[in-house]
């Protein structure tokens, strides 16, 4: 059995960063899970599916095959035998993927990649439903969080780096309801597990996050 520690947490809280540093820091395997959800959005996308025609999102699974893999030990995400990693940070995908998450057969396409994953290795695991619903036996549990206008600047620190135009009152408007969407879907819904360890990352660094979450972990 491998050990397994999940993190979890809102839309903007560093998860997948922490997820990969803590994983290079530990030794285990980092399985994104948000990158698998938008690289199933990619396909949807792709195939002019409507988010909220949860039909035609439930057929578009059928012709989709997401794969991880680690080339000169960096993720690379795979569509259909295509490498869709640099399309996967846009914010179309991302709200693709938040819209289509908890469509049951979306979940369902990607749940038992994720469990034979985590059944056969060490890993770290970050998402919304880690520890309440993927891996409820998970060894470490953590519920990352940060302020939604902590999250918001963030947002647009990293896409004004990258050139893009963006405005700061609208992004921290897609996260509030980003927020509303994932706590309040019927499916998994967002929340912490009773068990999970609150890190509030507001007004820590990246080291300082790593360093509680490590302390945690074997």
């Amino acid at each position: 059995m491998g050990y397994n520690v999940a993190i979890d947490g809102p839309a903007g809280a560093g998860k997948s960063t922490i997820a990969r540093l803590v994983a290079k820091e530990k030794g285990y395997i980092y399985v994104d899970t948000g990158a698998m959800y938008r690289a199933l959005a990619v396909h949807f996308l792709k195939k002019g599916v409507a988010p909220e025609d949860t039909d035609a999102v439930s057929g578009a699974c059928a012709d989709a095959d997401v794969s991880i893999r680690y080339e000169d030990g960096v993720q690379q995400v795979f569509l259909n035998g295509e490498n869709v990693t640099g399309m996967l940070r846009t914010e179309e995908v991302g709200n693709m993927a938040s819209m289509t998450s908890a469509v049951p057969a979306v979940r369902e396409k990607l749940l038992e990649l994720q469990r034979t994953l985590a059944r056969e290795n060490d890993v770290i695991m970050d998402g919304r439903d880690i520890g309440t619903n993927i891996l409820p036996d998970a060894d470490v549990k953590i519920y990352l969080t940060a302020s939604a206008e902590t999250r918001a600047k963030r947002r647009y620190d990293e896409l004004t780096e990258k050139g893009m135009e963006c405005d700061l009152d609208q992004i921290e408007r897609d996260i509030r309801e980003r927020d509303e969407r994932d706590m309040t879907r019927e499916i998994a819904p967002l929340k912490k597990a009773q068990d999970a360890i609150l890190v509030d990352s507001s007004h820590m660094t990246i080291p300082e996050v790593i360093a509680e979450i490590c302390s945690h972990c074997r």
